[in-house]
């Protein structure tokens, strides 16, 4: 399994704390938070891939230098205006490095209180794609987010990103399981039309083609979008 980072934002609502410094990089409790998602799943994945803009490429070479795991590739934008977006990133990096095995791929400003690791295992188990959930029922948090209904064996019914009137109460946030076969597709989703900007899309593309299993969080997960957010999550993982 290869474990994908999506660390090629600009994160222009923390400025001036990101203007030259990647959010991904940012410290708390004591590492940065892309280290605590790489140690996390440290013996799970045998690789890691970092996918940056070309602006923080050179601090993100600097931060990996002489760790062998981690790749850390230069997607070539130097704007939030240029951005590719996240599922043109990760096809970036499938072609980018040939890759073919699994892919858990995950956004790199996320901080949680609980292992990825049981997520990875509950897909590998479940023999298929799969997506990370937890119950949300604020209808504004819903209607900015991706939101999904599942069956009694936990498959994916329904998946939409951002809906005004959404199915369920279950929020999908960035962290996806995707088998070689599935992530393969993308090619074909994006030609299709699929969104490309929210990490997002692919899987809700694919969840209508392939079967989908979602995992319930066991959990908080901490979204870092402003210096207030990241001050409180900081306070929270001191010590």
């Amino acid at each position: 399994m290869t474990a994908v980072i999506l660390a090629a934002g600009y994160a222009t609502r923390l400025y001036p704390l990101t203007e030259n410094f990647p959010k991904p990089l940012l410290e708390v409790g004591g590492k940065s938070i892309t280290d605590r998602l790489i140690d996390d799943l440290e013996g799970i994945a045998g690789r890691f891939v970092v996918i940056s803009n070309h602006k923080f490429f050179p601090i993100f070479e600097a931060w990996a230098e002489g760790r062998d795991s981690i790749t850390v590739l230069d997607d070539g934008t130097v704007s939030n205006e240029t951005r590719l977006g996240a599922v043109k990133d990760i096809r970036f990096a499938i072609e980018k490095l040939e890759l073919k095995d699994d892919l858990f791929v995950m956004a790199g400003d996320n901080v949680l209180d609980f292992t990825l690791k049981d997520f990875a295992e509950y897909a590998i188990n479940a023999g298929t794609s799969a997506v990370m959930c937890h119950e949300e029922n604020r209808p504004e948090a819903l209607r900015k987010t991706a939101v999904i209904t599942v069956n009694d064996e936990g498959l994916i019914t329904s998946y939409e990103e951002k809906p005004q009137e959404p199915k369920g109460n279950l929020a999908v946030p960035p962290f996806y399981y995707y088998r070689a076969e599935d992530a393969a597709l993308i090619p074909e989703a994006l030609e299709s039309g699929c969104g490309y900007d929210a990490p997002g899309s692919f899987a809700a593309w694919l969840s209508s083609r392939v079967p989908m299993h979602a995992w319930k969080m066991t959990g908080k997960r901490y979204d870092i979008g402003d210096i207030r957010s990241y001050e409180d999550v900081k306070r929270r993982f001191e010590g």
